[in-house]
């Protein structure tokens, strides 16, 4: 996707999304034969449902039909969430995977599995699950050390409001 047609989409969507609460996270589009994929990703802090995917692709269809920013050629709207396996690039999608186990990569490579314990400016602290029965570490990486990061699926997990009761 050109520049051009990135920030025409995402300065036309953009109020759209946040009109509705939500962060426009991501915007591609793609080839799928000979039509093109709009894929535009939206998340909240207490997450998306699906309902609110529907109305809002309702709403960016609309305005896309309004709007010539993707030309003439057939394409096909889907709007999601990020997803169990969300990336982390944003300070904000730190501070909501709070409490979830996350995969890090850092730049000076190797991987470090953790859970997330709390987030400021500067990193985050984290908890390192320990290994054969020791106990876990704590371990604070700075934001510019991260090279890729990304939340981890938990099938075992509790749930926040089973540990706070």
């Amino acid at each position: 996707m050109s520049t051009t047609q990135s920030e025409r989409l995402r300065g036309l969507l953009e109020p759209l999304v946040s009109a509705k609460d939500l962060d426009l996270e991501d915007i591609e589009v793609s080839r799928a034969g000979r039509r093109r994929m709009l894929r535009v990703v939206v998340d909240s802090e207490e997450g998306v449902e699906l309902d609110a995917c529907a109305e809002l692709s309702r709403v960016i269809s609309e305005k896309l039909d309004e709007s010539d920013v993707m030309g003439e050629d057939e394409y096909v709207l889907e709007v999601s969430s990020p997803g169990a396996e969300r990336p982390l690039k944003e300070h904000r999608h730190y501070v909501r995977a709070i409490g979830r186990l996350a995969r890090i990569q850092p730049h000076e490579g190797g991987e470090l599995v953790a859970r997330i314990l709390q987030v400021d400016d500067e990193g985050v602290d984290l908890e390192v699950p320990g290994v054969k029965g020791r106990k876990p570490t704590a371990r604070r990486v700075a934001f510019d050390e991260i090279a890729k990061a990304r939340v981890e699926i938990e099938f075992s997990r509790k749930d926040k409001k089973e540990e706070e009761a």
